[in-house]
C-alpha cells in the first residue's frame, strides 16, 4: 500500500470553509471537516507522491516519524468512502 499513488475523486475538491475556519473535502453528497493533519495530507496527494512520500514529507516537515501506519489508515477510510483513489503509479499528467 505504501508505494499506491494517492489522489482526490475527480467530484471531490479539497478547500478552505470561512464559516468553519477550517479545510473541508467537500464532494457531491456532502462535506467533511478536516483537521489540519488530515488537509496537509490531502494536500500531498498530488497523483504524483506514494503513499511513502507522502509520510515522509510529513516526517520531514514536523519531525513527526513513524507516520506511515496513520497516514495509510487516513486514505484507506477515505478511499472506503470514495473521496480517495489509489493507482500503482504515478499521473503523468498531474
Amino acid at each position: 500500500m505504501t508505494g499506491a499513488v494517492p489522489r482526490l475523486h475527480p467530484k471531490a475538491r479539497l478547500q478552505w470553509d470561512e464559516v468553519r475556519h477550517r479545510d473541508v473535502l467537500l464532494y457531491p453528497e456532502g462535506l467533511l471537516a478536516l483537521n489540519p493533519t488530515g488537509a496537509e495530507i490531502l494536500r500531498l496527494c498530488d497523483g504524483r507522491r506514494s503513499v511513502a512520500a507522502v509520510a515522509q514529507a510529513l516526517d520531514e516537515r514536523y519531525g513527526a516519524a513513524a507516520v506511515a501506519p496513520d497516514v495509510t489508515a487516513f486514505l484507506d477510510a477515505l478511499a472506503a468512502k470514495g473521496l480517495v483513489q489509489f493507482a500503482a503509479s504515478p499521473d503523468p499528467a498531474a
